[in-house]
C-alpha cells in the first residue's frame, strides 16, 4: 500500500472501528449541557430508580457523569476501550464495563434504571440484532425499572439530509457523505492529515425507526413506554422534532 491511499474501515462491524481515536479528534467537546438537560429529562419523567442505572454505550462519560452528579449509582457499558478510557478520566472513581449491547454482561435484574443516550441504537447489520438488544435491555432491569430510549427523529433525518459536507479540525480535513440505504443512514467519512500521511475512511451507519415501530419493538420485548419527547426540553413529539425519546418502565 502507497503512503498516500486512504485506509478503508466500513462493513457490518463497523463501530468496532469507528469510535476510536479519529472519532475523538473530530468531536473534542461534545456538548455537556446537552448531556445535563438529556439526563434531567430522565430524572423529571420517569420513576426515580432505587438502585443502580446502566447508561448503555456510555461513550466518552458525558451522560454518566450527570447521573453520577444526581447523586445516583451509575455504571456505565461500552465496547469502545478508547471511549470507556475518556470515561475514565471524566469520572475516576465510575465503575465502567466493556461489553456488546447485544449479550449484556449482567445477571437478570441487575438494574433500577437504563438510559440509551444520543442515538445509540440501530448499529447492527440485521433488525434481529436491534431486537435483541431491546430484550437485553428488559431482561438486565427490574420489573418497574425505568428507562430512557433516546434516539434521532427518522422523518426528519429523511427530509433534512444533507448529503455532503467538508469541515476542519485540528490536524485533519474532514469530509462526510451521506446517503440512506435500505432504512438505514449511511455515513462515509474520510479524514486526511495535515501531516501527509495516509488518509483514512470510516463508515457509520443507524437504522431508521419510526415511532411507532420503536414504540412496537420497545413493547414486544416487556418495556412498557410512558412518555413521548421530541427534544430535551420535554416537548411533545412530532414529525419535525429534534429527537425521538422513550421514557417508560419494565413489564
Amino acid at each position: 500500500m502507497s503512503s498516500d491511499e486512504p485506509v478503508q474501515v466500513s462493513g457490518r462491524d463497523w463501530f468496532r472501528a469507528w469510535f476510536g481515536d479519529e472519532y475523538l479528534a473530530i468531536y473534542p467537546h461534545r456538548d455537556e449541557r446537552e448531556a445535563e438537560a438529556a439526563v434531567r429529562l430522565y430524572l423529571q419523567s420517569a420513576p426515580p430508580p432505587a438502585g443502580a442505572v446502566l447508561d448503555l454505550a456510555c461513550g466518552a462519560g458525558r451522560h454518566l457523569r450527570e447521573l453520577l452528579s444526581a447523586g445516583l449509582h451509575g455504571i456505565g457499558l461500552d465496547l469502545s476501550m478508547t471511549l470507556l478510557s475518556r470515561a475514565r478520566e471524566l469520572s475516576p472513581r465510575t465503575q465502567l464495563v466493556r461489553g456488546d449491547m447485544r449479550q449484556l454482561p449482567f445477571r437478570d435484574g441487575n438494574f433500577a434504571g437504563l438510559t440509551s443516550f444520543f442515538t445509540s441504537f440501530g448499529y447492527f447489520a440485521s433488525r434481529a440484532e436491534d431486537e435483541q438488544v431491546v430484550v437485553e435491555m428488559r431482561r438486565v432491569l427490574v420489573p418497574g425499572g425505568s428507562f430512557m430510549l433516546d434516539f434521532l427523529n427518522s422523518t426528519r433525518v429523511r427530509t433534512d439530509l444533507v448529503e455532503a459536507e467538508s469541515t476542519r479540525v485540528e490536524g485533519f480535513d474532514v469530509s462526510v457523505r451521506r446517503s440512506i440505504v435500505d432504512d438505514t443512514v449511511v455515513k462515509q467519512i474520510h479524514l486526511q492529515p495535515d501531516d501527509g500521511g495516509a488518509g483514512r475512511s470510516f463508515e457509520e451507519r443507524v437504522r431508521l425507526y419510526e415511532a411507532d415501530e420503536l414504540e412496537n419493538l420497545l413493547s414486544d420485548a416487556g418495556l412498557a413506554p410512558r412518555a413521548l419527547f421530541g427534544d430535551y426540553g420535554g416537548y411533545p413529539f412530532s414529525s419535525d422534532a429534534e429527537r425521538l425519546i422513550f421514557v417508560g418502565t419494565a413489564a
